[in-house]
């Protein structure tokens, strides 16, 4: 079946990928590097550190494990909180509760989805007057957007608390001229199979400091002591990246800046369209540095008439892949009973935000259909 055939399928953000990925998964088996670490990782986490801005990377199996390993290279343990976005993949809380460590949960800005500044520095504030000890402060940069890092930094320096950003979602992403992955103590990045570069799974580890980047590195080969025989005096993960999928992850990110275009002339598109809709506007629509991963919709269904689930229904019935926005932490009944900091905002995300496709791979026919779905569907009600 042809991909832009009308009874396709058209997916969120699908892996694009093609004859440079191919070229270079092929070099990399001709050379015989197949097991785990080689000289594409290597080279991956070179090319990736440069383009962070960092001086060092440990690529490893997952953004995860990258958010694990940050954690605990910053000694993050049972009886320490890390503060966590509420809106949020559930693995950034996940990595807090892999330490031992309890999570505490912060809203976000209604504008862009990313930490509020504000109610950060009083969620410090209070938990630091009560005596909490706060190993770290995870900022998400959602949707491929970099949080208000100007106002965030300053902030947990003044409380002396290390900010470890996760960048899962923003790669090639830029914030007040620095590039996504380039602020805080550390930095994670994912190459899931829906990021905006793929190794099939993957993530990486970014620090300019020498020491957590060798720690991290440490503990992801099971914390192997560097003797001819197998010892071990830590508990160590079994972390690290292959060179088959770094080689993949080169190969992708060669293309990053042609993807991120490509995803960025979607976005435009979008907001065209949607220009004189009422009741409608674009998550983060004004962050001319984002890599734009997904373009997500706000809708008030009192002023559009409709909502972001009936428009998810239409779409649905084309075939067409549309997803709600993270469901806030402090909802999920994992963490039932969790701290949480809240004003309300996450939730009304939650409840009126939804995520068109938006992939680099998706051709003219394909971005007409949904274009289209769209449009009939605003015109019709």
């Amino acid at each position: 079946m042809a991909p832009d055939d009308r009874s396709a399928p058209i997916l969120l953000s699908p892996p694009d990928v093609g004859p440079l990925e191919e070229a270079y998964l092929a070099s990399a088996l001709r050379s015989g590097w197949v097991a785990p670490l080689g000289p594409d990782v290597e080279a991956f986490e070179a090319e990736l550190a440069a383009r962070a801005g960092r001086r060092h990377a440990v690529a490893v199996s997952s953004g995860t494990a990258a958010l694990h390993l940050a954690l605990l290279a910053l000694d993050t343990g049972p009886g320490d909180v890390v503060v966590v976005p509420t809106l949020t993949f559930v693995a950034t809380a996940n990595a807090a509760a892999y330490t031992g460590a309890e999570p505490v949960f912060v809203d976000c800005d209604p504008a862009t989805g990313n930490l509020d500044p504000a109610l950060l520095r009083e969620t410090l504030d209070r938990l630091r007057t009560g005596g909490a000890r706060i190993a770290a402060v995870l900022p998400v940069d959602m949707f491929g957007s970099c949080a208000d890092y100007a106002r965030i930094l300053p902030i947990c320096a003044e409380a002396g608390v290390p900010v470890v950003e996760d960048a899962a979602e923003a790669l090639g992403a830029v914030r007040d001229g620095r590039p996504a992955g380039a602020f805080g103590r550390a930095a994670v990045f994912s190459f899931n199979g829906n990021k905006i570069i793929t190794t099939s799974g993957g993530g990486m580890l970014v620090t300019d400091d020498a020491d957590l980047a060798g720690r991290a590195r440490y503990l992801a080969t099971q914390a192997r002591q560097p003797v001819p025989h197998y010892e071990h005096t830590d508990i160590g993960y079994n972390y690290r990246l292959s060179n088959l999928l770094a080689a993949l992850g080169r190969a992708q990110l060669a293309r990053l800046d042609t993807m991120i275009a490509r995803r960025r002339q979607l976005r435009e598109r979008y907001a065209k369209l949607l220009a004189a809709v009422p009741g409608v506007r674009l998550l983060a629509d004004d962050d001319a540095g984002a890599n734009c991963w997904l373009t997500t919709l706000v809708v008030d269904p009192a002023e559009a008439g409709w909502s972001a689930a009936d428009l998810a229904a239409r779409l649905a019935q084309e075939r067409i892949e549309t997803r709600p926005v993270w469901k806030p932490m402090h909802l999920q009944p994992v963490f039932a009973g969790a701290r949480a900091f809240l004003t309300g905002a996450a939730e009304r995300l939650f409840a009126h935000g939804i995520a068109l496709p938006s992939g680099s791979g998706m051709g003219e026919r394909e971005i007409g259909r949904v274009l289209r779905t769209i449009e009939g569907f605003v015109h019709g009600r």
